[in-house]
């Protein structure tokens, strides 16, 4: 087994492992301390803060938003994919939170990281059909007219459910408990004898809900940007409104996969790869800091996604901002009795000076 060069010593010798094993993945002990703050105060702010927001997004979808048009209905499935998933979260923060040790079974364990992919690859393709949306009501408006109709988009969002499920049902196998010590752990991956056979399944997996909802979201965007840098091709009324929309489409969802999705993605390639070529337990303990690292960034996805909806929702911000009106007009007119006394009488005092002043 190779030595780590020299400038890398201080790192290694940071991470207490054991070698005797003639595989270094059965015998690596990864040095995860950081992770049990970490992933606990992480998960607990997406938590609260994707509860609060989703909350309010679905509520705001099933009563203020009727009727919905297509952006609406990607958006409520994007809410209600995000919802479900922060509401895995408390079962995983007391997960780490107790040192990797899982009390609460298979079933469950299955369960909680089936969520978090499910979420991961449904969030992907929602923004992208979200964004293939846009991109025909920008470039091909005459066609989107027959295109995007609510129904339709109700249709596409059974199909992502229906493919998210199916290509993760062999997640559930691979997902099991362990004992270590005088622990139950909860695999992310699988048992350490079936780890090739999940990278292998992960990988392609990885590049259909992934890499290529990517590559369409790029070329989307690269064709509305240059259909949004020439006016001529854009009609007068859409110049203004949906220029403006489009745009704050395009950064939101780049800022989305930038934060959250492709550095998680490259650091778990790289972990699996890292693993599979049985690198030394240093390069590992360095990787496998990186990935733990960008797991949090993948789940916040679920607190992102709500300013989706109030910069480029259709509607939802100018909805959400006059229920809030409504309700502190409402709160406004509920003042105290004496004060609606004191103002009755400064009214009244009011009304007696102005006829008073009146010529008789």
């Amino acid at each position: 087994m190779s030595t780590p060069p020299p400038f890398l010593l201080n790192i290694s010798s940071a991470f207490p492992v054991s070698l005797d094993s003639e595989e270094a993945n059965e015998s690596c002990r990864f040095d995860e301390e950081f992770k049990y703050i970490l992933l606990p105060v992480s998960y607990t702010i997406v938590c609260v803060l994707g509860l609060v927001l989703n909350s309010v997004a679905l509520w705001m979808f099933l009563t203020k938003m009727r009727p919905w048009n297509a952006s609406t209905v990607y958006m409520f499935h994007l809410a209600l994919s995000d919802i479900l998933y922060v509401l895995s979260l408390p079962m995983l923060i007391y997960y780490y939170a107790n040192r990797n040790h899982w009390p609460f079974g298979v079933a469950l364990c299955k369960a909680v990281r089936f969520l978090f992919y499910a979420n991961l690859y449904c969030s992907i393709l929602f923004l992208t059909c979200i964004s293939v949306h846009r991109y025909l009501g920008i470039c091909h408006p005459i066609r989107s007219l027959r295109l995007a109709k609510p129904r339709y988009a109700q249709l596409v969002c059974g199909l992502v459910w229906a493919a998210v499920i199916a290509c993760l049902i062999p997640n559930l196998i691979f997902v099991t408990t362990s004992q270590r010590d005088n622990d139950t752990l909860c695999h992310d991956t699988s048992k350490p004898s079936d780890f090739e056979n999940y990278v292998t399944y992960s990988s392609v997996v990885m590049t259909l809900l992934f890499g290529v909802p990517f590559v369409i979201i790029m070329v989307c965007y690269c064709l509305m940007a240059r259909a949004l840098c020439r006016p001529r091709q854009i009609s007068a009324s859409q110049r203004g409104k949906s220029r403006r929309k489009s745009i704050k489409l395009i950064i939101i969802v780049l800022v989305v996969f930038a934060f959250s999705f492709v550095p998680f993605h490259i650091t778990r390639t790289l972990y699996y790869t890292y693993r599979v070529l049985e690198a030394d337990c240093w390069i590992l303990n360095i990787v496998n800091f990186t990935y733990k690292v960008t797991r949090p960034l993948a789940s916040s996805n679920s607190c992102l996604d709500p300013i989706l909806y109030f910069l480029a929702g259709d509607h939802y911000r100018s909805r959400l901002i006059r229920v809030f009106a409504k309700r502190r007009a409402a709160d406004n007119l509920q003042s105290p009795p004496g004060k609606n006394n004191d103002l009755a009488l400064v009214y009244k005092k009011t009304d007696v000076q102005a006829n008073n002043d009146c010529p008789h």
